[in-house]
């Protein structure tokens, strides 16, 4: 089985330009940021690369990062959402 891939185009005013998100037999093999806090988004891909997608959306859907309803890891569980 192939990997569904997403480029996902996060809103809301986060730092991170673009997300760049793979999943395979329900589990997510890659993550990539664009843009955004380097070593909170690294350490965002390394902990979940492996994980159960609805696993990582339930940690990280609702996530807000200074009052602006949403932050990185929630618009990674949004991309992850789209590419299930």
């Amino acid at each position: 089985m192939s990997a569904k891939t997403i480029d996902y185009t996060p809103v809301g005013g986060v730092c991170s330009k673009m997300i760049h998100a793979a999943v395979e037999d329900g589990k997510i093999c890659e993550v990539v940021f664009v843009g955004g806090c380097h070593g909170n988004t690294q350490g965002i891909c390394s902990l979940v690369k492996g994980m159960p997608v609805d696993e990582a959306i339930a940690r990280l859907k609702g996530i807000d990062c200074r009052g602006k309803g949403t932050s990185c890891p929630d618009q990674l569980a949004r991309a992850l959402e789209q590419v299930g």
